[in-house]
Order: C-alpha cells, then structure tokens, then sequence
C-alpha cells in the first residue's frame, strides 16, 4: 500500500520590490538617463541603486527574457533632490 505523504508549504519569500510609486526620485533618474541615452532594442529595465547620499548606479539592462539580460550601457551618476542627473561617469551620449 503506498502511503501519502504531505510536504509542509514552503516559507514565503522575503523580497522587496520597489515601483516608482514607491521611489519616485529612482523612477525620475532612470528616465533621465533614457532620455538622455535613446531607447535600446529589446530594453528589459533600467536598474537605480542608489548607493550613499546622491550617488546612484544606473544600469540599462536589455535582453529577450530573464535568462538573457545584458547590460550595454551602466553609469555612475549624481542627480537632485527630484532626480534630475547632475553628472554622470562616463558621460551619457545619444546611442539609440
């Protein structure tokens, strides 16, 4: 006789995900930096981490779906308290 076994319901996950409701100045850096940039071929998102005080890492990430994500463009920049972009390294140029 075989028997049944019931596994308990795995924990649920710890993640944090942030819309740009809830980080309106990360949304206005990430749109600056395309709007600056040009809109690439097959854009997945663009990234803002924010890193100390008015420093933020944006990466541009492209790709066909989650297993195949690149990342052609990434910059280092210092944007306002609204998220204007102040400057950037290396600078933003038109690409696309």
């Amino acid at each position: 006789m075989s028997k049944t076994i019931k596994l308990p319901p795995p924990p649920p996950e710890e993640t944090v995900t942030a819309t740009p409701a809830d980080r309106p100045r990360e949304a206005a850096i990430g749109a600056a930096v395309l709007a600056a940039l040009g809109r690439p071929a097959r854009l997945w998102r663009v990234a803002v981490l924010p890193l100390w005080g008015d420093y933020y890492r944006v990466n541009v990430l492209t790709g066909e779906d989650p297993t195949a994500v690149q990342i052609p463009n990434s910059y280092f920049v210092t944007a306002d308290d609204r998220g204007a972009v102040l400057g950037s390294t290396p600078p933003i140029r038109k690409q696309y």
